[in-house]
């Protein structure tokens, strides 16, 4: 599936967090920062978890919360917030919700082709619908314009 755009309802989604279910409609009338990442505990993910961490009361006063999502375990969630100090929402998809939001593709590294997560931002409006969208994520200083587009949106 290719990603929802901004205009679109974003999929709807329930998963599995190592604080329990996750779903989009627990966020409902308020705005939703969802972020996918490809793997726990690498230098990439981690720092962006790391940064998305260090500004949620800056999030939470924008009335805007956020969820990671990649396809780890609920175990190794636990385990890489624990690890690193993070206090987003982690959930663990098993394929629909990263399918649904079309950040499941090819990827290449080192002329092997392999199917992974794309690392994409969603901000998700109070009515539901993808307000904007940043594909192919480039971690530094991501989190603080995910932040400012936040405290645009109405």
């Amino acid at each position: 599936m290719s990603m929802p755009q901004a205009g679109e309802k974003a999929p709807s989604f329930t998963l599995e967090g190592d604080e329990g279910p996750i779903s989009l409609g627990d966020f409902a009338g308020k705005k939703l920062v969802v972020y996918f990442y490809p793997k726990d505990d690498t230098p990439g993910c981690t720092t962006e978890g790391k940064a998305f961490s260090a500004l949620q009361d800056a999030f939470a006063a924008a009335d805007t919360a956020i969820v990671g999502i990649s396809r780890d375990s609920v175990a190794a969630h636990a385990r890489f917030r624990k690890k690193h100090g993070l206090t987003v929402a982690l959930g663990s998809d098993e394929g629909a919700v990263t399918d649904a939001f079309g950040v499941w593709v090819e990827k290449s590294m080192y002329g092997k082709k392999y199917m992974g997560i794309e690392r994409a931002t969603f901000l998700i409006g109070r009515d539901g619908t993808v307000a904007r969208v940043w594909p192919k994520v480039k971690v530094p200083g991501h989190a603080e314009e995910v932040l400012a587009a936040a405290r645009a949106l109405a």
